[in-house]
């Protein structure tokens, strides 16, 4: 059976989908095909809402202290069935939810997205990697190009429009302190959080 539900110490997490614009040098995918216990996260094919809501009913959720929207894919390469998957969870469960995203969701549906995630999603964390536009271009790799950059950081801003709590996140060594200074200056400049993250948390 494939994996679409898997925990993460005290998390539960959802890989939906295996599509993403990017070719990130440092996905954890290139290297693994699980995270912790999980088994394989590469997926036959992407599972429906039903298929996902199905999973969930077998789940004690009280053990759970955050839902994660993220596996081997972008979470809104499989927006439809995410909005549907995080409405049932917040009719049903107490858990807030989370997303994981590279933050190019707009770019992906060539629309803004964010007013759709109102009153769904709790926390979004959108991945930020460098302050630096050329070297996010050149670690992300995304099929949009240098439009990415700005894309994500428009969207973080947006976010904090509907979503309660947004982030951008950096990885701890992989960028210089001065450069996770100047990326908590853009954070302030956006009004979200910086968060510096272990390399595969």
């Amino acid at each position: 059976m494939m994996t679409i539900l898997y925990e993460v110490r005290d998390n539960l997490y959802i890989n939906l989908t295996n599509r993403c614009p990017c070719a990130c040098t440092f996905c954890l995918r290139q290297t693994r095909n699980h995270m912790d216990s999980s088994g394989s996260l590469w997926l036959d094919h992407e599972p429906t809402a039903a298929q996902v809501i199905d999973q969930l009913k077998l789940r004690d959720m009280t053990r759970y202290t955050e839902i994660v929207f993220c596996g081997f894919g972008e979470p809104m390469e499989a927006l439809p069935v995410l909005l549907e998957v995080a409405a049932y969870i917040k009719a049903h469960y107490p858990n807030p939810i989370r997303i994981n995203t590279n933050g190019q969701g707009n770019l992906i549906h060539g629309k803004n997205i964010e007013p759709l995630f109102k009153g769904l999603i709790d926390t979004m964390s959108i991945s930020l990697n460098t302050p630096d536009e050329d070297a996010y271009d050149r670690i992300v790799r995304s099929k949009y190009g240098k439009a990415a950059h700005k894309a994500m950081l428009t969207f973080a801003q947006n976010c904090t429009r509907y979503i309660p709590h947004v982030v951008l996140t950096t990885v701890s060594t992989t960028i210089t302190k001065e450069e996770e200074s100047q990326c908590q200056q853009i954070c302030d400049r956006l009004g979200v959080t910086y968060r510096i993250r272990e390399y595969d948390s």
